[in-house]
């Protein structure tokens, strides 16, 4: 059975960072994972996936060269990594995982991901 745990969320100024976790169990490092995040009046929205073996990854506009995600497989471990982070980042943060192909998965919709975890509140204040 899949489960999926974040941590790392928390309240930060504008321009601050906070690094998102993600432990993951029951999976092999054969999944493509992803951040998603849900913010006030836009919906769940995909913010970054990552492949199987680390080495592409796909952002949302949005975040490019704000947001960096990472995988330690040994560790099965999902990291986010947010700098400069503004108001409009305020949301509750997912990790999610899919056994769909890199080229589905980097399309980061969310129907493509089959397990997920209960999220991790990020609060950014201006």
């Amino acid at each position: 059975q899949v489960q999926l745990v974040e941590s790392g969320g928390g309240s930060v100024q504008t321009g601050g960072s906070l690094r998102l976790s993600c432990a993951a169990s029951g999976i092999t490092a054969s999944y493509c994972m992803s951040w998603f995040r849900q913010t006030p009046g836009k919906g769940l929205e995909g913010v970054a996936a990552i492949s199987p073996s680390g080495i592409f990854t796909r952002y949302v506009d949005s975040v490019k060269d704000r947001f960096t995600i990472s995988r330690d497989n040994r560790e099965n471990t999902l990291y986010l990594q947010m700098n400069n982070l503004s108001p409009e980042d305020t949301g509750m943060y997912y990790c999610a995982a899919s056994a769909a192909p890199w080229r589905q998965c980097s399309a980061l919709n969310s129907a493509d991901f089959m397990s997920w975890g209960r999220g991790t509140q990020v609060a950014v204040s201006s």
